[in-house]
């Protein structure tokens, strides 16, 4: 190896924040945990809440999360750029996180309110537009939240680990969605019953913050301040090249990260007809995953972060190919072994193109002199959402087109076909798409530390 590359494969000392244990990693991933919480029931609960609780056409009940995610459109990367901008004694990113919790929690708990009125229209008014306040709120305290990673950490590595912290407690949040089904259920599975668990719930969305609040922290600025708009800023990051094939990587996935989620409950119910092992198939799905974590992170300490995300989306393609052959005629010991074997591959898709962010931040930097964590945390926030609402508008479309009824005891030939295409077919070409992308990802762990060393070399300049 040549003495340039050896140098540039070692990250810089100073890259490394030795602050940053493990129970700090814990903590930091507190955040994402609540913010999971939101978007898992979203996925999981608050479609299957509309259509089958309340009795809500199934194709405004898809629509509802679109109404927000377009909001979103202006609000996450807005956001991101306000926190770049703040210059308050307590921070740009943290404070934040103190204003934005309360609204937060509140707003979930009115989404599942059962609106007295008997027209459609006026629901879904009420519907979307509490929705769009609970993401406004989810986008003050998120965006400025995920800009943190870059600041925590400069590492290559230490920045997969942060990330693996936050994954494995986004998943854990998926047990917290499950125990809201529970409570639900015990008090009678009807509208006042989900309004008293999301009751409950509202308030685990709040404390957390002001544990990341007070533990974490923000660098000084080492660069200068973004002196750019918003529509300049987004203008920027079209031209970044990195940023928009990380993009391109991360979008086909998100989809058939949030499609797979909020089908799970239907191809249970309906295609293998066994809805009461809805709650033990999703645990051990979420269990394997989190187990998988660790030899993931392993893995990416030897290989680079691209080469991890190929591997488990080609994986988890597998699994969905054997899934979508599933019926009733399959044993209860199948449908759980082929969920874990899912939650193997399912486990990369998320967390690794977060993990990849920060780096293409740095180059950002290196490129223009200028750091900009909120806008990109934004854009990348505002896509992690669009992808999550294009999965459910497609998933509400398609079963209203079948023919899916949710107040019927069984279902048409035409909406289980439906059901095996939304949870198999288009996931596996949506990951597919990702894997062709990221096969040209150019940004190595090499490339990295790099462009760290000549940061640190501009940085030691008088």
């Amino acid at each position: 190896m040549s003495r340039p590359m050896a140098e540039a494969s070692a990250p810089p000392a100073a890259s490394r924040d030795h602050r940053l244990t493990a129970p700090i990693k814990v903590i930091y991933s507190l955040g994402d945990h609540t913010v999971n919480v939101v978007l898992t029931s979203m996925t999981l609960l608050y479609i299957r809440y509309l259509t089958d609780v309340v009795h809500f056409p199934a194709h405004l009940a898809g629509a509802v999360p679109l109404v927000g995610r377009f909001v979103d459109a202006f609000t996450d990367p807005l956001m991101g750029r306000i926190s770049d901008h703040t210059r308050w004694r307590g921070g740009r990113r943290r404070p934040y996180m103190l204003l934005g919790c309360l609204p937060f929690g509140a707003s979930f708990a009115l989404l599942w309110w059962d609106v007295p009125i008997a027209s459609d229209w006026t629901r879904f008014a009420y519907y979307a537009s509490v929705y769009t306040v609970l993401s406004i709120t989810m986008t003050v305290v998120s965006v400025p939240y995920l800009a943190l990673i870059p600041e925590m950490s400069r590492d290559y590595d230490e920045r997969t680990s942060l990330n693996t912290y936050r994954a494995a407690a986004g998943l854990i949040a998926v047990f917290v969605t499950i125990s809201m089904s529970v409570m639900a259920r015990s008090r009678g599975d009807d509208a006042a019953a989900w309004a008293q668990a999301a009751l409950v719930i509202s308030v685990w969305l709040v404390v957390p913050w002001l544990l990341v609040h007070r533990f974490t922290w923000e660098r000084p600025l080492a660069a200068e301040t973004p002196t750019v708009g918003v529509v300049e800023g987004l203008k920027l990051l079209a031209r970044h090249r990195t940023y928009q094939h990380l993009c391109a990587i991360y979008i086909p996935g998100r989809i058939a990260i949030d499609l797979v989620s909020a089908m799970f409950f239907y191809y249970i119910a309906w295609v293998i007809g066994r809805r009461e092992d809805f709650e033990e198939a999703l645990g051990l799905f979420i269990v394997v995953v989190i187990l998988a974590l660790p030899f993931w992170l392993a893995l990416a300490r030897r290989l680079d972060k691209r080469a991890v995300l190929i591997a488990g989306m080609a994986w988890w393609i597998v699994a969905q190919a054997v899934i979508g052959l599933g019926g009733p005629d399959w044993p209860r010991w199948a449908l759980f072994a082929v969920a874990g074997f899912a939650g193997v591959g399912y486990a990369v898709a998320d967390f690794m193109p977060w993990a990849m962010l920060p780096d293409v931040i740095d180059e950002d930097e290196r490129n223009t002199g200028q750091r900009r964590e909120g806008l990109y945390s934004g854009m990348f926030t505002f896509l992690r959402k669009i992808g999550g609402a294009l999965a459910i508008f497609m998933m509400g479309v398609t079963l209203r087109i079948s023919g899916y009824d949710g107040a019927a005891d069984t279902q048409s030939e035409s909406a289980i076909g439906a059901m095996r295409v939304l949870m198999a077919v288009v996931p596996i070409a949506m990951l597919s798409i990702s894997i062709s992308v990221a096969r040209s990802y150019p940004l190595s762990r090499e490339v990295h530390h790099a462009i760290l060393a000549e940061l640190e070399a501009r940085r030691a300049k008088p």
